[in-house]
């Protein structure tokens, strides 16, 4: 265990969840800082707890507009009166103070057709207001999943997607970033030390390698609760037992032929992995697949079409 250091800072969270020593996820920070000083609207998609947020929140510090508000408007609970509010762009001559610089729309993909609607018209006004010199606030959308399925089934209107699509970040979700676990184990161990006053545990290649193995369903966000724990307990070994109870058997036994890539081993693992949080949520759930879309983070429409590419028995799916 090390010494905790007073002087020592904690690291904002927002800013480590953009951070990371991956290939993949350096070239998307590059990309960010190349469209954050544009106006060009912004997808960022990822699963529940990767940072969609924090990526939100980097691109509008980057942006020409950083001195103006963020907002974040969640989609899942909103309704068009207050989209229309939050859009409604200040005219020409007027003070720009407190003006919204950045809209977020958390969970895009939760708006009815109505607020799609109302959103589809605010932005057809913001462009008139935004060509004779009004301030219109810089868009910004997340989503948990690709949302082109949602576009062929009309859930989703195909002219709005368009326009919110100018540039998609896609974040990818922790399992695919396993050489990231240690670093963003040892910030959050770092930070949370730092809050609680508390020694900061130090890392071994044993609980790398347990956190490794593990499919990581609620991504950063869970990797930052059980750091917290651990810091809490002062000892890794409570969580990591507990942890390396949650690891489905069958991750560990894929089968590997010889000349499989690492990726397709990683992709075979991640796909079992999936199945058995499925399974796992339909049974807590009584088979309510529209409770267990709820706890997943997912749509209803996305889990039907996954409970049919698992296979699971028609006869229980009874909501």
């Amino acid at each position: 265990m090390d010494s905790l250091h007073t002087s020592r800072i904690q690291v904002p969270i927002s800013s480590i969840f953009v951070n990371g020593q991956g290939r993949a996820l350096q070239h998307l920070n590059e990309t960010l800082s190349e469209i954050a000083r544009t106006d060009v609207p912004v997808l960022i998609v990822g699963e529940s707890g990767t940072g969609k947020d924090a990526y939100a929140k980097q691109i509008h510090r980057l942006s020409k507009k950083n001195e103006l508000r963020f907002q974040k408007l969640n989609c899942a609970s909103l309704d068009p009166n207050t989209l229309s509010r939050a859009l409604r762009p200040v005219p020409p001559g007027q003070e720009w103070t407190d003006s919204c610089g950045t809209l977020y729309l958390d969970n895009i993909q939760d708006s009815d057709l109505a607020t799609q609607r109302t959103l589809l018209t605010c932005l057809a006004e913001d462009e008139d207001t935004d060509s004779k010199g009004g301030n219109v606030a810089r868009l910004i959308s997340s989503a948990t999943f690709n949302l082109e399925s949602e576009v062929r089934l009309g859930y989703f209107r195909r002219e709005l997607y368009f326009r919110l699509n100018g540039v998609c970040l896609r974040i990818p979700p922790l399992r695919e970033r396993l050489e990231d676990i240690s670093f963003f184990m040892e910030h959050f161990l770092h930070n949370f030390s730092c809050e609680f006053k508390k020694n900061t545990p130090e890392l071994n290649q044993e609980v790398v390698d347990t956190l490794s193995a593990y499919h990581w369903p609620g991504n950063i966000r869970e990797l930052e609760n059980i750091a917290r724990r651990i810091v809490l307990f002062g000892d890794f070994r409570i969580v990591m037992d507990e942890l390396q109870f949650s690891i489905p058997e069958q991750f560990g036994k894929v089968s590997v032929v010889n000349g499989s890539s690492l990726k397709m081993a990683a992709r075979a693992a991640s796909k079992k992995a999936e199945r058995e949080l499925i399974m796992r949520t339909l049974e807590r759930t009584r088979w309510n697949r529209k409770k267990a879309a709820r706890e997943l983070q997912i749509s209803y429409k996305s889990l039907l079409c996954k409970i049919k590419q698992i296979g699971v028995p028609d006869s229980k799916h009874e909501d």
